[in-house]
């Protein structure tokens, strides 16, 4: 106080007097007074503002839940309406292959005095039918004409081919020509229009009343005669297939199904699973004299699954028998 009262005042300044500024201390708010904050204050701040922020975290996640909740069960739903679509998809694909699995096949027939059988399975899944087609029929004087084709390749392409040579087959056939030259003049008929075809044929036409019944060949393994006594024998007849140097039956096999005997027409499919065709042969004989006795309708099914136990060249297999009854 005592240096305040020597100090003048501003206005009885002397013109060199000398200004001392001295910072005065600042004074710490007193308790209570307004605009203090406490440190409990601070933190309780803080932790408002984080659970704001929590809640908020809290709130997307659900919204974040809820969408993924929608668009999965918008996936499931499509995903049933794929599975049903594609359930119809697949029946309709199913129905349609054994439409043309039926429209490739002949009407079944009944003869006074024979049974038949057959068995038929292509290599793939991806077509109802292969290489392998048959055909048979019934000719005016009373006698049952068989065809029997095993055309190059798989699928639908080989089927065609197949096709080819059974329509021509029969027309040849209902137009009177001799079984021994049936065979070469389907070659003739059908090579300039399709210079890739090859194909195996075995011909075989059948007295019922008599059982007298004659083979022709070209290039297709023999037929397997099973007697009712149980010994068996093939039928050798040499001869070159559709689409081979000099196409045509060297010959004529003739003889006689005695009542009760079996007669096994197939194709390659059936022996060579195991690539050997003489042990083929010798299992498909051993096979075919033990199911002599059943229905003629099951023995082919019987042979294919025998014969398949172990396959090691997939290929279209077909199984025909014909058995006379009286």
């Amino acid at each position: 106080q005592a240096l305040a009262e020597r100090l003048p005042l501003p206005g009885q300044r002397e013109a060199d007097a000398t200004v001392w500024r001295v910072p005065l201390p600042a004074r710490a708010p007193l308790p209570g007074a307004a605009g203090a904050r406490s440190t409990e204050q601070l933190l309780e701040e803080e932790l408002h503002a984080a659970v704001a922020r929590a809640e908020a975290l809290e709130a997307d996640r659900r919204n974040l839940t809820h969408e993924l909740d929608e668009t999965n069960s918008g996936v499931l739903a499509l995903y049933v309406q794929l599975e049903e679509r594609d359930e119809q998809l697949r029946r309709a694909h199913g129905q349609m292959l054994r439409e043309l699995e039926d429209a490739l096949r002949p009407a079944p027939m009944k003869v006074d005095g024979l049974e038949l059988g057959i068995h038929y399975a292509p290599a793939g899944t991806d077509a109802p039918t292969g290489g392998d087609l048959y055909d048979w029929f019934q000719l005016p004087d009373g006698t049952v004409h068989i065809t029997v084709v095993d055309a190059l390749g798989h699928g639908l392409p080989s089927t065609r081919s197949a096709l080819n040579v059974t329509h021509a087959v029969r027309t040849l056939t209902l137009e009177g020509h001799p079984l021994e030259t049936v065979v070469a003049r389907t070659d003739e008929i059908l090579l300039p229009y399709d210079r890739e075809l090859m194909a195996t044929v075995q011909l075989a036409r059948l007295d019922p009343d008599s059982g007298h019944f004659t083979v022709a060949n070209g290039s297709h393994p023999p037929p397997l005669l099973v007697s009712e006594d149980g010994s068996a024998r093939f039928l050798e007849v040499r001869g070159r297939g559709i689409g081979y140097p000099l196409a045509g039956s060297e010959g004529l096999w003739h003889d006689r199904l005695a009542p009760g005997d079996l007669l096994v027409l197939y194709t390659d499919g059936l022996t060579e699973s195991r690539r050997d065709p003489y042990e083929g042969e010798r299992r498909l004989t051993a096979a075919a004299v033990r199911h002599r006795h059943r229905p003629t309708e099951e023995i082919p099914g019987a042979l294919a699954k025998e014969m398949h136990t172990v396959i090691l060249h997939p290929d279209d297999t077909l199984a025909l028998t014909v058995r006379r009854s009286r």
